[in-house]
């Protein structure tokens, strides 16, 4: 004991601020060191995480976005059967494209192991859908979560919404179409029916998409009015297909032909503060796929 206390007493401890990601082991270098105690050598690491990110620069990703990664992979590696550092890696490890896709390996081991737990499908769907902008792979991912204990009724809606924007109105359609008839209660029914209403005046707005266009290579110039398409001697439509609701077709204020009953397209939406957000991602995933082609 005399002897580990000096040998401790020479060993410089870092600070969080100074830790990097040579400091944390591999997982499978730390499963071989951990003789056994696999979940305690886990608990280690999670403080760790758990008291950078409540430190001095804890709310700053990027400082230690490769650190937090390491510490929760190595936490989940020795224990997949924690909860909460799934979801831990899901907010904090959004600095950069790498730290999105290490987040994401861990939410899907998350996945394997909590194979009943819709909170990890939410995060790695949103992670794919927001970060990195596959929204194909967020609607896979995000559609068997529906039918998982606890899950909310609007992730239905949501998985469809993000199917049209790949596959079509038609395979969202097809998928509301089963949901209802799964429905477990008639709350989630009429959910998924409103949503299927939602598609019919989506389809309704595409046709008029293309009359637009044709109006426009016809004429050279746009309408000012939704009725100009089938109104005049330059009209493309016989007639305008009637609102599904009884109101009328009108321009939102992107210039976008939208039903005056609902007031948006049938797409996932993102709120208009988080608009630049999603540039700024683009922006990083264009780098990285032109580092790619380098």
């Amino acid at each position: 004991m005399a002897v580990t206390a000096t040998a401790h007493a020479y060993i410089p401890i870092p600070r969080a601020k100074d830790l990097d990601v040579r400091f944390v082991p591999k997982p499978e270098l730390a499963r071989g060191a951990a003789f056994g105690f696999d979940a305690v050598v886990a608990d280690a690491h999670w403080i760790q995480a758990v008291q950078i990110v409540g430190g001095e620069n804890g709310r700053d990703p990027s400082v230690h976005g490769p650190l937090l990664a390491r510490l929760v992979d190595v936490t989940t590696s020795l224990d997949p059967f924690v909860d909460h550092p799934y979801r831990f890696a899901a907010v904090w490890l959004i600095d950069s494209v790498e730290s999105v896709r290490a987040a994401n390996r861990i939410l899907e081991r998350g996945i394997a192991y909590h194979p009943r737990d819709w909170r990890n499908r939410f995060h790695l769907a949103f992670n794919q859908f927001f970060y990195l902008q596959d929204q194909a792979a967020a609607a896979e991912t995000l559609e068997p979560a529906v039918q998982l204990p606890g899950a909310p009724r609007y992730l239905g809606r949501l998985a469809a919404r993000l199917r049209s924007q790949t596959a079509g109105i038609d395979a969202s359609a097809a998928f509301l179409q089963e949901m209802v008839r799964n429905a477990p209660d008639g709350y989630a029914k009429a959910e998924y029916e409103k949503a299927l209403d939602e598609i019919e005046t989506e389809r309704r707005a595409r046709l008029l998409d293309q009359a637009r266009e044709a109006y426009r290579q016809r004429t050279g110039r746009d309408v000012a009015r939704v009725e100009e398409l089938a109104e005049g001697p330059d009209a493309v439509l016989r007639a305008l297909p009637p609102e599904p609701h009884g109101w009328e077709w009108v321009f939102d204020e992107e210039g976008r032909v939208v039903s005056s009953y609902l007031g948006k397209r049938y797409q996932a939406h993102v709120h208009p503060v988080w608009n630049e957000k999603q540039r700024e991602w683009r922006a990083k995933l264009d780098a990285e796929r032109k580092g790619d082609a380098r």
